[in-house]
């Protein structure tokens, strides 16, 4: 596959914005980015059906929780086409999207020193 043709069920090849319905941008903001974590939910089975391109996505993400770039570059789309799709596995219940880890506050020259200070005491 190329960022520019995607195969779907079908067969044939379809630019990736086709599985999208046009759509750029997800439906409701999820803050889906680079580094967000997703996780695939555990369900009773009662799953609703899915497209081709939805249902890989969802295979990938079963696999282990991993980061939005790593999914992309694994399904070979492009992440703007990733993360309407991953928004819609978000509202049909079938995956969570976890915000990265930030590190804020980590720079802090006090807590810095002081860190420091408690590794000296050992």
């Amino acid at each position: 596959m190329s960022d520019h043709w995607y195969e779907d069920e079908t067969g044939p090849l379809v630019r990736p914005y086709t599985v999208t319905q046009g759509r750029t941008r997800p439906a409701s903001e999820h803050g889906i980015d680079l580094m967000s974590q997703v996780t695939a939910l555990d369900l009773d089975g009662s799953a609703p059906p899915l497209d081709h391109a939805r249902s890989s996505l969802l295979e990938l993400v079963r696999r282990g929780p991993r980061p939005v770039a790593e999914i992309a570059a694994d399904a070979d789309l492009p992440l703007t086409v990733v993360r309407v799709l991953l928004a819609d596995l978000v509202e049909a219940g079938l995956i969570r999207v976890t915000a990265p880890v930030t590190h804020e506050g980590l720079d802090d020259p006090g807590l810095l020193r002081e860190i420091v200070d408690r590794l000296r005491e050992l």
